[in-house]
C-alpha cells in the first residue's frame, strides 16, 4: 500500500508517517509526504521523516502542478490545513489564504484521488459545530472547571459523552470552521460522484511529544513549555479563570484508526466521525496548571475576564459513533500525553522559540 501526507512536515502529518512506517511490516506500507515548509518549525522534522524512510518532497497542494509530479497512491490523508480557530482573521489577506490552503488545496487533492483512483481521508475538527449552539450547552461553575449542569436540557446531538455528529453546524463557526466543513461537503460528494472511498474525520484537540505549540493552536504543548520557561501566561474569557473544558487525542491514536478506515470494504451509512479522546480526556487550563505545578512549581497566571471571539466553554467530543463502528478505542492516556510533552520541553530549552519563528 502506498499512503501521501500531506502537510507531512508539520506535527500532524509528521507523527502519522512514523505510526504508519511503525504499524505496517517492511515492504508492506510505503509513505510519501507532500509540505511546502512554511511553517515554523517544519524543517525541524525533515531529516528524521528521510531517516525513517519518508519519500519526502517539498510541494503545495495549492499548486495542481505540483500534484502532478506525485506517482499513484492508494490513499490520500490530507494533513494540510491552517489549523487554528483564528486563522483568516488576523491580518489582511489572511482569509484568501485560508480558503485557498483549507478548501482549494483540498479540492486539488480530490481531483488527484479522482485521477487515480485514491481512497481519501480529511483531518477535519470540531469546530465546524456551530458556535451559538455550543454556547447554549447548560454548564455550571465547579472548583477546577466548567461541568454539565444536568438539571437543563440539552442542545440536540449533546449528551454527557458531549458533542455527537448530529449537533448544529448553522453558522457561525469561525472562517476556518467554514473552510472546513465546506471541505467536508465538498470531499463527500467528490466520493459519491467517482466512487472512491472517503472518510471525514472530526479531530479534537490532538497533542504529543515534538508538537510546536502557540496560544490558538498547539494548547497543550504551549502551556506547558511556556510554563516551564516561566514565561506569562493568561486564562482568557469566561471570568478569566481557565475553567474552559476540551478533550484531547495523541495522533498516534488517530492513526489506529485511519488503519482500520483503510482496511474498512464495507460501505457505511455515514462516513463522518467524532474523533478525540472523549470525556476520558478531558481537561480545563485551570487543572493543565495544576498538574505544571505539581510538575515543576507553581508560576503566576494572569487573567482576562472577557470572552475572545469564537471561543467555546466545553468542547468534547462524542466518539461513540467511532468506537462501535471500527471496535476503536484510544489508548495513550491523558497523562501520558501530559507527561511525553513534558518530557520534551525539558530537554528543548529552545522549543518556544522554534515555535514562534
Amino acid at each position: 500500500m502506498r499512503i501521501l501526507i500531506t502537510g507531512a512536515a508539520g506535527f500532524v502529518g509528521s507523527a502519522l508517517a512514523r505510526y504508519f512506517i511503525g504499524h505496517y511490516e517492511a515492504g508492506q506500507c510505503e509513505v510519501i509526504g507532500l509540505d511546502n515548509f512554511t511553517r515554523p518549525g517544519s524543517e525541524t522534522n525533515r531529516l528524521v521523516l528521510k531517516q525513517l524512510g519518508v519519500d519526502l518532497r517539498h510541494g503545495d497542494i495549492r499548486c495542481p502542478s505540483d500534484l502532478e509530479l506525485l506517482p499513484p497512491v492508494d490513499w490520500v490523508i490530507d494533513a494540510s490545513a491552517l489549523p487554528s480557530v483564528l486563522a483568516g482573521s488576523e491580518q489582511p489577506g489572511a482569509s484568501r489564504q485560508l480558503m485557498e490552503i483549507n478548501l482549494v488545496g483540498t479540492l486539488n487533492l480530490l481531483e488527484y484521488c479522482r485521477h487515480h483512483n485514491a481512497g481519501f481521508a480529511l483531518i477535519s475538527t470540531n469546530r465546524v459545530y456551530s458556535i451559538p449552539a455550543l454556547d447554549k450547552i447548560p454548564l455550571q461553575e465547579g472548583a477546577t472547571r466548567f461541568q454539565l449542569d444536568p438539571n437543563q436540557p440539552f442542545p440536540d446531538g449533546f449528551s454527557s459523552a458531549g458533542i455527537s455528529e448530529t449537533f448544529s453546524t448553522a453558522p457561525p463557526v469561525s472562517l476556518y470552521g467554514a473552510s472546513k466543513l465546506a471541505t467536508e461537503t465538498v470531499a463527500r460528494e467528490y466520493g459519491q460522484a467517482f466512487n472512491f472511498p472517503v472518510w471525514i474525520n472530526r479531530c479534537g484537540i490532538l497533542a504529543g511529544e515534538g508538537q510546536f505549540g502557540r496560544a490558538d493552536q498547539g494548547i497543550i504543548a504551549f502551556w506547558l513549555n511556556t510554563w516551564l520557561n516561566k514565561h506569562p501566561l493568561k486564562y482568557i474569557g469566561y471570568g478569566g479563570r481557565g475553567l474552559q473544558v476540551r478533550d484531547c487525542l495523541h495522533p498516534f491514536d488517530l492513526g489506529n484508526l485511519l488503519t482500520l478506515q483503510m482496511a474498512c470494504e464495507t460501505k457505511l451509512k455515514s462516513n463522518v466521525f467524532n474523533v478525540g479522546g472523549g470525556t476520558d480526556w478531558i481537561f480545563s487550563l485551570r487543572e493543565l496548571s495544576d498538574w505544571c505545578t505539581s510538575r515543576w512549581a507553581s508560576h503566576a497566571v494572569e487573567s482576562e475576564p472577557a470572552d475572545r471571539a469564537n471561543d467555546a466553554p466545553w468542547l468534547t467530543m462524542d466518539t461513540t459513533l467511532c468506537r462501535e463502528t471500527f471496535d476503536w478505542t484510544p489508548t495513550i492516556k491523558l497523562n501520558q500525553i501530559l507527561t511525553q510533552i513534558a518530557n520534551h520541553a525539558e530537554q528543548h530549552s529552545d522549543w518556544l522559540a522554534l515555535s514562534e519563528a
